[in-house]
């Protein structure tokens, strides 16, 4: 088989966080700055119980060593899963990339739609893209994503329904103004909810509805991104507001037991340098059509979007832009896809 575009760019250079999951990384730093000794303990506990080892070993293979976000540029993968208790396997249901960049002070956040049709790192195969946390956990998802941009992956967040939903409730809800009375269902998680239209402070399982609803609104995936915008900003409100410091130990064993990391401590602590830019993220986006193959949906995405954005993300991480001109291949009839549970 052909190499991939990921292989080739190791041979060369071998010296070398759907967008609801915003909200836990986004209240998670913002904790390390409103919070004193005691916070930062906590911190340091769910640090180290949600730390895994990746098989790569400290850091991506696109770089010579580990990087310090205190003052290199760095990256990090959110990952969205659509489980509960404790469970961090599946599907992944979101998927967010993150990069930082300390000497502009600034942060980029790109969502990656579910049904990207992309190859799959370690299987040969052109599938989803959320397919890859299935084949091979948190290690696949990374070699992944790398391949299709270019750039390493240095951090990973991946947390469940149950932490986001955790997370509201400590925060003793967040405060929106809904444009529209909709009814959602996911018999998992909440059963069917309906929310009223109106200004109201929306409780885990009504602002996760609130956020993932998509049908019910007019203006579909645009909608559904500005509630939740209005869902991060409410949280962050909260979070920087709190008015005993004792409230920072329940928020933070919510996330206990539902958040996996690659970031130590101290990586953690390294991002504080951001806190002030939390409200001012630009939001990248992939543009892509629609396409059925074998029966199966996938977002295509157009080649010059996606070599615009890789060029965006490697210039943000201070890494040296190659103009890629030349057109992926188009997967072929025949190509090997996979259908699990209907996805």
């Amino acid at each position: 088989m052909t190499q991939s575009r990921m292989e080739k760019k190791r041979k060369k250079r071998r010296s070398p966080f759907k967008r609801f999951v915003k909200v836990t990384l986004l209240t998670f730093l913002l904790l390390i700055i409103a919070t004193g000794g005691y916070a930062m303990w906590k911190i340091n506990d769910v640090s180290q119980s949600a730390q895994v080892d990746l098989n790569r070993g400290e850091h991506s293979e696109y770089r010579d060593a580990a990087v310090n976000p205190n003052k290199d540029p760095f990256s990090v993968l959110i990952l969205g899963l659509d489980t509960r208790d404790g469970d961090l396997s599946g599907i992944s249901d979101a998927m967010v990339l993150a990069t930082f960049n300390p000497k502009e002070g600034s942060i980029k956040m790109l969502n990656i739609p579910r049904d990207s049709q992309v190859e799959i790192v370690g299987r040969n195969r052109v599938d989803k893209i959320n397919h890859a946390h299935a084949f091979g956990g948190v290690d696949m998802t990374l070699d992944t994503v790398e391949n299709l941009f270019d750039i390493p992956v240095d951090y990973f967040v991946s947390l469940n329904f149950d932490a986001f939903m955790k997370i509201i409730n400590e925060l003793g809800g967040v405060n929106v103004d809904v444009p529209m009375t909709f009814t959602e269902t996911d018999n998992a998680t909440y059963g069917t909810l309906t929310i009223e239209e109106g200004p109201q402070t929306l409780n885990g399982q009504e602002a996760l509805a609130y956020a993932r609803m998509r049908k019910s609104d007019p203006r579909g995936d645009l909608g559904r991104g500005d509630r939740q915008k209005e869902i991060i900003e409410s949280v962050i409100r909260e979070a920087a507001t709190f008015s005993s410091i004792t409230r920072f130990g329940p928020l933070l064993d919510a996330l206990e037991g539902n958040i996996y990391t690659n970031m130590s401590f101290n990586n953690v602590i390294g991002m504080h340098s951001y806190a002030n830019e939390l409200d001012q993220i630009e939001s990248l986006s992939l543009e892509g059509d629609n396409h059925t193959e074998n029966g199966v949906y996938y977002y295509r995405l157009r080649e010059d979007a996606l070599s615009e954005t890789k060029n965006r993300l490697q210039r943000h991480l201070g890494m040296e832009v190659e103009q890629d001109t030349e057109l992926a291949e188009e997967p072929t009839e025949g190509t090997e896809t996979d259908t699990t549970d209907g996805y």
